[in-house]
């Protein structure tokens, strides 16, 4: 996850100063995308049942996958 102090941006302005937009490098742009679509399949399956680690080992040897 990118860290907001680490970003690069610069800002457009206005004619009074004011910021009306920002300019950031594409590898930050696509790693803040990347960062939301995470953010939005947790807030998604934050309702679905969990599975114990030692389970899920369990089931993996059972499938023969591990």
């Amino acid at each position: 996850m990118i860290n907001t102090k680490d970003l690069a941006l610069n800002y457009i302005t206005n004619e009074a100063g004011e910021k009306t937009a920002v300019i950031l490098p594409i590898a930050q742009f696509e790693q803040l995308l990347e960062d939301i679509e995470d953010l939005a399949t947790v807030a998604e399956r934050r309702d679905e049942p969990t599975t114990s680690h030692a389970d899920l080992i369990a089931e993996l040897k059972q499938d023969d996958l591990i």
